[in-house]
């Protein structure tokens, strides 16, 4: 499993470097978890890195539409709150930061919902 989450952050980070398009990255967070590990310490610094001024970042963050939804509602906020703390420890002014949580849809239950996307948006 640890093995396909490297591989999944490598990739989003071959997708960030990506020349034209928008600048998205992907961290993962473990089940009922809101704590960054090493992977996603390492996604942050690079969006910080990447991120100029003018810049906006977009942080949108994601949990499973199962159990208790305003629960995993909570969660998902909470999440996007660490990603975002994270990138002003980092030196991005909180003003240029969008939070959006969100539950993942019915098909997102696994990985794919303990996810927060960052995106870098140039004006």
């Amino acid at each position: 499993m640890r093995r396909v989450i490297c591989a999944i952050t490598t990739l989003m980070f071959l997708a960030g470097c990506a020349e034209g398009g928008p600048r998205k990255y992907v961290v993962f967070f473990t089940p009922g978890s809101t704590v960054l590990d090493d992977a996603a310490q390492d996604v942050v610094v690079h969006v910080a890195d990447e991120t100029s001024p003018g810049d906006k970042v977009l942080v949108e963050g994601y949990s499973p539409p199962v159990g208790n939804l305003n629960a995993e509602e909570l969660l998902a906020a909470d999440r996007v709150k660490v990603v975002s703390d994270e990138l002003v420890n980092k030196g991005i002014s909180a003003s240029v930061i969008v939070q959006q949580p969100r539950l993942a849809n019915q098909e997102d239950k696994s990985v794919a919902a303990r996810r927060v996307e960052l995106e870098v948006i140039s004006p």
